[in-house]
């Protein structure tokens, strides 16, 4: 029986096991430039024992940027932060894939250089708020991309993946997940549009599928890996019916071939058994745990074949050697929300390790 502690082959490298740390925004890139600090060098490489390590989602352009203080990955600067912490994860004998997440509609333009604004499929406004530097403001209605524009987002991504490499990182996710950009293509609340884009199952799946493909011709499709979540309705998402768009998007990636989906699950494991019957490569999944955040009873995911490898967010916070916590069964460290977004190190990189 094949366990969550065996290893893997992923795009012809060799996991040491099956747990993955998934992406989680920490708000701390003070470096120059947004770009990450010597403490988010310490931060993935505590957590260097997981399988793999996805970083937090980080701005494929200046016009991707949702959040304060979130990275990016296209600058010299940036991608001179990212190396020291791809140096210091490698050392440490880790992995480390980096998330590209353009977050579209999520976001307010005074968090974006002067004369962008949020962009959208469709000029839908997300009900909400955001925090800024002058405190929370409500999402406002992001401008319609045009043929130009989204082709112009298309290519910061396989940019950015570019830089990705040259920062040593061991490959790039996609994020069309959660409510951000990808995902407001996919979702028809978001993508009223009646081109080549939207209308159709087909046509919502085309910007994910175009953006994967980007990637994967800069830097490789068994470098690339894509997460989704069908039927989650962060950032005011809508799928009433997810299933055409997500077996839309995997049609239209069978000629890519990325090395892995990652699914967040939102709804029934239905969906997420015909998503593994019909990709062909690793699926990544983060299990939807009613009540509670996911833990040990997670690995039987593993032993019974739903998934081949499992992704965890929150115990990665707390928990920096989470493989070995998960073997042992615990003790488990409990995350402080307070510090989840922003902050110094506390919370950050001081929770302790077993023994420690």
């Amino acid at each position: 029986m094949t366990t969550a502690f065996d290893p893997i082959d992923l795009g012809g490298r060799r996991l040491p096991n099956r747990i993955v740390m998934a992406p989680m925004t920490r708000s701390r890139a003070y470096g120059p430039g947004l770009s990450p600090t010597a403490s988010t060098a310490a931060y993935y490489a505590q957590r260097a024992s997981a399988g793999l390590i996805v970083t937090e989602g980080t701005q494929p352009s200046a016009g991707g940027q949702g959040y304060p203080d979130t990275p990016g990955l296209h600058s010299a600067e940036q991608v001179a932060g990212w190396r020291r912490v791809t140096d210091a994860v490698h050392e440490a004998g880790g992995r480390i894939f980096v998330q590209l997440m353009h977050t579209g509609r999520i976001g307010h333009r005074s968090l974006l250089p002067d004369g962008l604004r949020p962009v959208a499929p469709s000029p839908v406004r997300a009900k909400g708020s955001v925090w800024t530097a002058a405190g929370p403001q409500e999402f406002e209605e992001p401008a319609e991309l045009d043929e130009s524009g989204i082709a112009r987002i298309v290519a910061e991504h396989a940019a950015a993946a570019r830089n990705a490499v040259a920062a040593g990182f061991d490959g790039v996710e996609v994020h069309a997940a959660n409510g951000y950009l990808a995902h407001q293509f996919l979702a028809p609340n978001t993508n009223r549009r009646t081109d080549g884009w939207g209308g159709t199952p087909e046509g919502r799946a085309r910007f994910a599928a175009e953006v994967v493909r980007a990637v994967a011709d800069a830097i490789g499709a068994e470098r690339t890996g894509l997460r989704i979540s069908p039927g989650n309705t962060l950032g005011d998402i809508d799928e009433p019916d997810p299933e055409p768009a997500y077996l839309a998007l995997l049609r239209a990636l069978e000629p890519v071939g990325p090395g892995y989906l990652h699914v967040v699950e939102s709804g029934d494991r239905a969906l997420t058994l015909e998503l593994r019957k019909r990709f062909p490569g690793v699926l990544v999944l983060n299990a939807r745990a009613s009540g509670r955040h996911n833990g040990p009873q997670e690995l039987a995911l593993v032993e019974d074949g739903t998934a081949d490898m499992v992704s965890y967010g929150t115990l990665f916070v707390a928990n920096p050697d989470l493989p070995a916590r998960l073997r042992n069964g615990g003790p488990y460290n409990t995350a402080d929300r307070a510090t989840y977004y922003g902050g110094d190190d506390r919370g950050y990189t001081d929770y302790p390790a077993l023994g420690g």
